[in-house]
C-alpha cells in the first residue's frame, strides 16, 4: 500500500497555457513560512519571496530570477538563534518527468550511467500540464541554508567552552606566541 506524498508547503502551481513571459512574484504567507521553518529545522522564516520569469520552449520552461530570505536559525556553536539574509539567484528548468526516465533502449535504469551536463543539474520534472512553481522555491531556499552557520556570538561561545576556532593557529610555534602572550 502506497501513501501519497505530502501537499507542499509552498504550493503555486503554474500552468503551461498561464506562461506570458510577464515577471512572476510569489510570497509566502505566514502559515507556509511557519510549516516550511520546521520541515528546514530552522527557527523562523520571517520572509520568503521570489521574482521569476518563465520562457516556454515547447513543453519545458525555463525559469530565472531571484529568492530573497529572512531566516532565523540556531548558531552551530552557541545554540542561540539569529538572523540570516538570503538572496539567491535562481535558475531552473521544468521538463515532462518522461524527458528525465530513462528510454527503453538505455536498459535498467540500475545499468545506466549518466553524464550530467551544468544545465541539466537544476531540472525539475512535472507531469501533465501543471508545475510546481513555489515548491521549486522552497527546495532553493532549503539548498542555500547553510547547516552549519555559525552566530555573531560563537567566538565567545568557543572561548568559553574552551575550545578554539578552527582557523586558530596549531602547532608548537602558535603554542609558545600564546604563552608570550599570557606573560
Amino acid at each position: 500500500m502506497s501513501s501519497a506524498a505530502p501537499a507542499p508547503e509552498l504550493s503555486r502551481p503554474v500552468s503551461l497555457r498561464q506562461i506570458t513571459g510577464q515577471p512572476i512574484e510569489i510570497e509566502a504567507n505566514e502559515a507556509e513560512r511557519i510549516t516550511l521553518a520546521r520541515r528546514f529545522a530552522i527557527s523562523a522564516i520571517e520572509r520568503l519571496a521570489a521574482r521569476l520569469t518563465l520562457e516556454r520552449d515547447g513543453d519545458r520552461v525555463f525559469a530565472q530570477g531571484t529568492l530573497d530570505a529572512r531566516i532565523v536559525q540556531t548558531c552551530a556553536v552557541s545554540g542561540e538563534d539569529f538572523p540570516v539574509a538570503i538572496e539567491e539567484d535562481l535558475a531552473f528548468r521544468f521538463v515532462p518527468e518522461e524527458a528525465l526516465e530513462p528510454t527503453p533502449e538505455q536498459g535498467d535504469v540500475a545499468d545506466i550511467e549518466i553524464e550530467l551536463e551544468e544545465e541539466d543539474l537544476d531540472e525539475i520534472g512535472y507531469a501533465g500540464e501543471v508545475f510546481d512553481l513555489g515548491e521549486a522555491i522552497a527546495q532553493s531556499l532549503a539548498l542555500a541554508i547553510d547547516p552549519y552557520a555559525v552566530g555573531p556570538d560563537a567566538d565567545a561561545a568557543r572561548e568559553k567552552a574552551g575550545l578554539e576556532s578552527d582557523d586558530a593557529p596549531r602547532g608548537p610555534l602558535a603554542d609558545a606566541l600564546r604563552q608570550l602572550a599570557k606573560d
